[in-house]
């Protein structure tokens, strides 16, 4: 470099180590909004751009600055420029910043003013590195392609031919054993064990049918065959025996089950006992009824209860009706179905042709959109060779927008900076109160009488001592009272097991005449079981299944024509 250069090279690293700090502010925000994309190892050359811009701009000119950014890449120096050169950041937060290390009004004389000045010739500088951007080409250079040369080898010699191993010969092996093909004989064993408990459980299925009948079971055994699940199978000699020995011994142990007493808790027993109560009271009470002349209900509850039989046969008759209508209405449905298939085919054929229609008819509207599209085209082309003139208007109407956001900004910056100070000051003097009552010497050690009361002026004080001897009063009574609850508590409970032996007698006498009683009324049931008849079928089910296999046959040869 010459004298001057080398002048000019050595101020400007000068000026950049000196105004580190005002110039990291611009290069630091820079980085955080615009140049989020930007290399961080690109920090210097905006660091050297806006020392020039700021401090040199006046002594360079702006034609020798214009050479200097153009030299530069030109997406970089548009993007920092135009942030940098903005008038809203220059007037708000860039000043605030600088104010910070300098005198405001300093920062505004020497620095923030010239720049405004200058913004306006900067701008044009801008706009001509946008256009620069616009028109600029890409030039992709194409990479020379590598040609391989072969490597130079040498021939590797042709092998020999090796010699043929020998066929090795296999020893002749030990024919398969005849146990292979044959089942073994456990399989045999589960099957025969298996056979065997089969026909246990038959024998046991007929003592649970006869369940003690004794001229039933003989009555079986003298036929010589029973009817299992599956198949009649014979009896045999060896199984009559262990029959009969099943039987009684079975019948004998539902008759010591029957006599096992059940241990009931303190509550069933009083539970049941009051049952037994009110039933004793109403009995009572219907013989009394009796004497007095009135009527025997057993006649009202005998008709009672065959009207009740008469209303659940009729409610069976229904709910068979019920269901026959839903079979009906599924073969109605599945007629209904194949005619709807029918219907639909029909349709489609004319939505086809409907559907080619409107094809063509598509096909001719998508001509006439096109040819306005092209119109319209044309009417926005026209327009907007007019879009420049009003681009400049609302680039002026916003800068004054500016301007005038900005005056309000700094005097709203004034009020907030005299309201934080107003409040730091009140917090000082809160803390310089704190410390100095926090100074004050205090008394660590308190010595205490337990024989004297607080001397808080209360009716209710006591010392300590008083408060102790008290406390060992009522521990006294405390446990004097828990003597007397707990004597209370044990004659309650003896009170209790004495009603509650009485409550078990009680209900062991009515529990052997209630046993009686439905022996009796399980002999007249049986009784009447075996004198029945089976009701004949309603006219109304037998209708409904002769129109079901009207539909049904119906809906067969509907689907065969399909």
């Amino acid at each position: 470099l010459n004298v001057i250069e080398e002048k000019f090279v050595l101020d400007t690293l000068a000026g950049c180590i000196e105004y580190k700090s005002l110039l990291d502010v611009v290069v630091n925000a820079f980085f955080v909004r615009d140049g989020r994309y930007c290399l961080i190892s690109e920090r210097n050359l905006y660091t050297v751009i806006c020392y020039l811009a700021t401090f040199q701009l006046e002594e360079l000119g702006l034609q020798h600055f214009s050479r200097i950014v153009k030299s530069l890449d030109t997406a970089k120096m548009q993007k920092f420029l135009r942030f940098f050169f903005n008038t809203l950041y220059l007037n708000t937060w860039i000043k605030d910043e600088w104010s910070q290390f300098y005198d405001s009004l300093y920062v505004k004389e020497n620095w923030t003013d010239p720049l405004l000045r200058w913004q306006p010739k900067v701008q044009q500088l801008i706009e001509q590195l946008t256009d620069k951007l616009s028109n600029r080409t890409t030039t992709i250079k194409t990479p020379t392609v590598t040609q391989p040369e072969e490597f130079n080898l040498t021939v590797p010699k042709p092998r020999a031919i090796p010699i043929p191993l020998p066929i090795p010969v296999l020893e002749k092996r030990q024919p398969v054993p005849p146990s292979t093909y044959k089942p073994p004989k456990e399989k045999k064993q589960l099957e025969e064990i298996k056979r065997k408990n089969w026909r246990k459980a038959e024998i046991r299925s007929i003592i649970c049918v006869c369940k003690g009948d004794f001229f039933f079971l003989n009555s079986l055994l003298e036929q010589g065959t029973f009817l299992t699940g599956r198949e009649v199978v014979p009896f045999l000699p060896q199984y009559l025996e262990v029959v009969w020995e099943l039987v009684l011994s079975q019948y004998f142990e539902e008759l010591q089950i029957d006599n096992i007493p059940i241990k009931l808790n303190a509550a069933a027993i009083l539970r049941e006992g009051a049952l037994y109560q009110r039933k004793m009271e109403q009995e009572l009470k219907r013989i009394e009824n009796l004497l007095r002349g009135a009527g025997d209900p057993s006649e009202f509850l005998e008709w009672q209860k065959q009207m009740r039989g008469k209303d659940m046969e009729e409610q069976l008759a229904e709910i068979e009706c019920r269901r026959l209508q839903g079979k009906l209405s599924h073969e109605e449905a599945v007629l209904a179905h194949q005619n709807v298939i029918q219907e639909n085919k029909k349709k489609a054929d004319l939505m086809r042709e409907e559907k080619a229609e409107m094809m063509h008819q598509y096909a001719e509207k998508r001509l006439q959109e096109q040819k306005e599209m092209r119109e319209l085209v044309e009417q926005v082309v026209e327009g907007h060779k007019n879009a420049k003139q009003a681009k400049i208007k609302l680039q002026k109407y916003k800068q004054q927008i500016v301007q005038e956001v900005c005056e309000e900004n700094r005097e709203l910056l004034r009020q907030a900076l005299e309201e934080e100070e107003e409040k730091l000051r009140k917090r000082y003097e809160l803390i310089q109160q704190i410390r100095a009552i926090e100074s004050l010497p205090s008394l660590r050690h308190k010595f205490v009488d337990l024989t004297e009361t607080g001397g808080h002026g209360l009716i209710c004080e006591m010392s300590i001592v008083e408060l102790r001897e008290r406390l060992a009063l009522l521990r006294e009574a405390q446990k004097a009272a828990e003597e007397k609850k707990r004597d209370q508590i044990i004659h309650e409970k003896q009170a209790k097991e004495q009603l509650l032996l009485d409550k078990l007698d009680q209900i062991s006498l009515f529990r052997a005449e209630l046993g009686r009683a439905a022996a009796l009324k399980q002999e007249e049931k049986k009784l009447k079981s075996q004198s029945g008849e089976r009701p004949m079928k309603d006219e109304r089910i037998l209708n409904l299944q002769k129109k079901i296999v009207e539909k049904t046959m119906e809906r067969k040869k509907q689907a065969e024509l399909l």
